[in-house]
């Protein structure tokens, strides 16, 4: 029996209680629901984690079209504007989605994960199979976070960087591969991955202004080409293409999910110009801002 794709599931609303757009960081949360499909894309600042049960799950992530199998962990830095198109439910079987959604400090803060850090922050979305974290293990988590109590609830954070430590045993699995991959091991001591976690704090609370070195890098203390050499050690990108890519991304995001005018995009996403913001988004996404628009708005039948 042939599974069926359902593209009129009602589009799935925000869940604010965890996070904001306008904010880089909220609060850790847990959803288990049946999986909508959403009417654009959006971005917020958690590292997310999703698990489906009796269903495919078909993305589009920055673009690029992507199926989740049942019963793997995804996890991803939700800044990437992601939307999720067709739930392709299995014969008989009832969806069932579990959400994660994990602030980017606490992620960022997790010892001995350095390596799948730097995989996450550059965009990778990484998978991990049934037997390193299955439904059951995350219902125990589910229940944790539902009992409101405080101990419980750093239990599941400290499993679940277990699940992460383990995973760096071997190599990860993406679904999509990050932007950039470093050829050495990282190794970030702890304040060196606190002053990494305050740049790009800074950045993302601070798109739409001008971004020099000198302001991102004060927030550490630290002279300044120590810092962005620090920064470009651990993230595998310079600061100043990571803010260019923190700005296409929210560029990205304004253009498909608002009928925003483009040059109030650029303003913003942070761009100083028409000319630059053009210039740099069609570089990277081989289009446009106005035909990307065009292309989405006619593939979904708007």
């Amino acid at each position: 029996m042939k599974a069926n794709l359902e593209p009129n599931l009602a589009p799935a609303a925000p869940e604010r209680r965890f996070y904001s757009r306008s904010k880089a960081f909220g609060r850790f949360g847990m959803r288990v629901f049946k999986p909508m499909i959403m009417a654009e894309p959006h971005w917020h600042g958690h590292v997310e984690a999703n698990f489906i049960r009796n269903a495919r799950l078909h993305y589009i992530v920055d673009g690029e079209k992507l199926v989740l199998e049942p019963d793997q962990l995804l996890i991803f830095w939700a800044n990437v504007p992601h939307q999720l198109v067709a739930v392709e439910q299995l014969p008989g079987q009832t969806p069932e989605l579990t959400n994660i959604y994990l602030p980017l400090d606490t992620f960022l803060f997790m010892p001995h994960i350095a390596d799948l850090q730097v995989a996450v922050l550059t965009g990778g979305m990484v998978l991990f199979e049934p037997d390193m974290c299955g439904h059951s293990q995350l219902s125990r988590w589910y229940t944790d976070y539902r009992s409101n109590q405080p101990e419980r609830t750093d239990i599941l954070k400290l499993e679940l960087n277990a699940v992460f430590r383990r995973a760096g045993l071997q190599a990860f699995q993406f679904l999509k591969k990050p932007w950039r991959v470093g050829s050495e091991k990282h190794a970030l001591p702890s304040p060196h991955v606190r002053h990494v976690v305050a740049m790009v704090r800074h950045v993302l609370e601070n798109l739409v202004e001008p971004l020099r070195n000198a302001d991102v890098t004060k927030v550490t203390g630290l002279h300044v080409n120590y810092a962005l050499g620090l920064f470009t050690r651990t993230m595998n990108i310079s600061m100043k293409q990571f803010i260019i890519r923190m700005r296409l991304l929210r560029a990205r995001g304004l253009l498909l999910e608002s009928d925003m005018a483009i040059a109030t995009v650029a303003v913003e996403s942070g761009f100083g110009s028409a000319s630059q913001f053009y210039a740099h988004f069609t570089a990277a996404y081989g289009a446009s801002p106005q035909q990307l628009r065009d292309t989405y708005h006619s593939n979904i039948g708007r």
